[in-house]
């Protein structure tokens, strides 16, 4: 464990006027998508204008994207996005439930942290989009004596569009230090056995409450333009193999349980299942009239699990004559899921805490 004990001094052999410097610390970075500050009008235009700017969310040409962007998709979708934020927001904390959740998560992922390596690791949380900004608590952390982060995007599974941007601004970030921390990224962790432990239970606790089990359970992750499949990026296997470890753990057959992507955007053909439509089809065509919903990619609720599973999926469950729609919500800071990321952490700090 570092030596907690000694004060900032001057480094050895240095002249009398060197300042000093804080005692060394390890920083561990947890990163996760974003949240306007409000959902009034302009607050969402910044939100939305930064992360449908981002190459890696949008790949068209910016030549052809962002006179589209500007002059059309954000004079209105901040009104309509404010409205969902608002159906959904923490009132009491004025911040959006995935700020909440986050909050929530690093307090306790800190507290083991600091009970298992001492006061000199530093767990803090960041955002691709929005505030707390990532290249703001990298300078906050080295600053405060961190020579090594450890960063953790908060994405089980890994996508171009979600893990990599996440890692390009903690990069960019590090150009505009004089001296570089040492970094590592930890690695998607989507196969992980405590974390797949951790939506076991979730799913077992949620059933456990209702009177008859479900007909099927629809894991619905986040969509991408199936030409990002087609291009190399892994996400659509991995989420494959979330909902098979899944299946496996729980000890449930194939037509228990199913994948679907949601939050489709734009004109071109996107991962398949669509969910909105999946549900539908599985009430109308099926007869499956009684179905649970989960979102293995979330680690927090959002928006997209709060309003778009809750009101819009649902919606069109109900209308192709679904009977009962259960929301399994997120692991959140729920205790299993909290001690899967802190192994996951722990192994990814190999070599550098005793």
């Amino acid at each position: 464990m570092l030596d907690a004990s000694q004060p900032a001094v001057k480094p050895e052999q240095a002249p009398s006027d060197h300042p000093k410097l804080p005692r060394p610390k390890v920083g561990i970075l947890l990163a996760n998508l974003g949240t306007p500050d409000h959902y009034d009008y302009w607050s969402m235009r910044r939100y939305l204008g930064e992360f449908l700017s981002d190459r890696r969310v949008i790949d068209y040409s910016p030549w052809l994207w962002q006179p589209l962007l500007q002059l059309v998709i954000l004079s209105t979708r901040p009104s309509k996005s404010g409205a969902a934020y608002k159906s959904i927001w923490n009132h009491e904390a004025d911040e959006s439930p995935l700020m909440t959740i986050t909050k929530a998560q690093t307090a306790k992922i800190r507290e083991t942290m600091e009970a298992q390596y001492g006061p000199d690791v530093m767990v803090d949380f960041c955002m691709r989009y929005g505030n707390p900004s990532t290249p703001s608590k990298v300078r906050e952390m080295v600053e405060a004596g961190c020579h090594k982060i450890l960063f953790f995007p908060l994405y089980p599974q890994y996508a171009g569009a979600t893990s990599a941007t996440a890692n390009d601004k903690f990069f960019d970030a590090l150009k505009k230090e004089k001296w570089q921390p040492t970094a590592r990224v930890v690695d998607p962790y989507f196969s992980e056995p405590m974390y797949i432990e951790a939506l076991a239970q979730s799913v077992e606790r949620a059933y456990g409450k209702l009177d008859k089990k479900p007909d099927v359970l629809v894991c619905s992750y986040h969509g991408l333009p199936h030409r990002y499949l087609m291009e190399g990026d892994p996400y659509h296997c991995q989420c494959q193999k979330t909902t098979r470890l899944l299946k496996e753990r729980l000890g449930w057959s194939e037509t228990e349980i199913t994948t679907t992507f949601q939050s489709r955007f734009g004109p071109e053909e996107w991962l398949k299942p669509y969910t909105v439509e999946e549900v539908a089809r599985l009430a109308k065509e099926e007869g499956k009239t009684d179905i649970a919903v989960c979102a293995p990619a979330f680690s927090a609720d959002c928006i997209e699990t709060l309003e778009e599973i809750n009101e819009e999926i649902k919606e069109s469950f109900e209308e192709a004559g679904g009977e009962r729609f259960t929301y399994i919500p997120c692991l959140n800071d729920d205790d299993a899921h909290i001690g899967a990321l802190c192994k996951v952490i722990d192994d990814n700090l190999g070599g550098w805490l005793r």
